[in-house]
């Protein structure tokens, strides 16, 4: 299935997702594209076949758990939301409850998620988690008297790069840059710095310090080890291990020809299409994905094949 994309144009966004991934709309500017999407503040809707028009959502009901695949199982939600983002200025500093404290405060799922740097300007940077360990007392303080940003760890980044941000994580896209985002299927963020702006209203966005101060991380990130393994469902097809979790396992992939892919009973597959033009082919269905493109798979599909030159990337379960 081909997807629709539910946007958001948050004040911090721009105009590349309209003009560089040929997002449809009368917004003035694109913050952030849910590619695939089972939320409540944004639906996938389906683009193709007897299903079109349909949101991803009432499908699923009606097809069943089955075809998410045998590892979602163990949600009872659907599990991933993956969106494209275009910061053209500096996202609020902020952070993410884990599931404990998110159903208790929130009702519903926290958020651990990964971020892929799909482009960026020279010199960008993002936030991610501190420069050292500090006490409640002193990131409360720091919060209350606007210096916050002296302690956040500042990291260079470079396209290509991936980012693991899990749950408690203070972090922060920087203004430059654009991401792909796989996340667990969550919009609970607490902010606790926004560079004084206001919204839509004239007011000053609201904060969540209690509540932030409760869920962060206060050392710095312990960061993952670089993945790099290529699994045999992609016999011919050049792929990266780009983040492994109990949440998601994503893929960068480069097709340049003929792939040969599976869907197999373990997971639902979706992949995004964040440079060129690919064509999939399963039994009589044939379908074309260009930039900005994304589809759902159902688990138990079997063998597709893609063919093009595309960069992708591919999530699971």
């Amino acid at each position: 299935m081909k997807l629709r994309a539910p946007l958001k144009d948050y004040i911090w966004g721009g105009t590349k997702l309209k003009t560089d991934y040929g997002k449809e709309t009368d917004l003035d500017k694109v913050s952030e594209s849910w590619e695939l999407a089972c939320h409540k503040d944004g639906m996938s809707i389906i683009e193709n076949g007897s299903e079109k028009g349909r949101t991803l959502r009432s499908y699923l009901d009606e097809a069943g758990q089955g075809i998410l695949g045998e590892h979602a199982k163990k949600f009872p939600y659907f599990p991933l939301l993956i969106k494209l983002i275009d910061a053209k200025d500096n996202l609020s500093v902020q952070v993410h409850p884990d599931n404990d404290y998110a159903m208790r405060v929130e009702g519903e799922f926290g958020k651990t998620e990964m971020w892929y740097i799909v482009d960026c300007e020279p010199g960008a940077t993002l936030i991610y988690g501190f420069k050292h360990e500090i006490t409640k007392e002193e990131f409360e303080r720091r919060i209350a008297d606007n210096t916050l940003l002296e302690v956040c760890n500042q990291v260079p980044v470079h396209k290509g790069d991936v980012f693991f941000i899990e749950s408690g994580t203070l972090h922060a896209i920087g203004k430059g840059i654009t991401i792909c985002e796989i996340q667990q299927n969550s919009n609970t963020t607490y902010r606790v710095y926004d560079y004084g702006r206001v919204g839509k209203d004239g007011k000053p966005r609201e904060l969540h310090v209690k509540k932030a101060i409760d869920v962060t991380n206060l050392e710095p990130v312990k960061e993952r080890p670089r993945l790099d393994a290529v699994v045999d469902i992609f016999a011919d097809t050049k792929a990266r291990l780009l983040a492994s979790c109990e949440y998601f396992t994503v893929y960068g992939l480069e097709v340049d020809g003929t792939s040969h892919l599976t869907a197999g009973m373990d997971s639902f597959q979706s992949f995004t299409v964040l440079e060129g033009q690919v064509t999939l082919k399963c039994g009589e269905t044939e379908l074309t994905f260009t930039k900005g493109e994304s589809s759902f798979l159902p688990a138990g599909l079997g063998s597709y094949m893609l063919s093009g030159k595309a960069s992708l990337i591919l999530s699971k379960i």
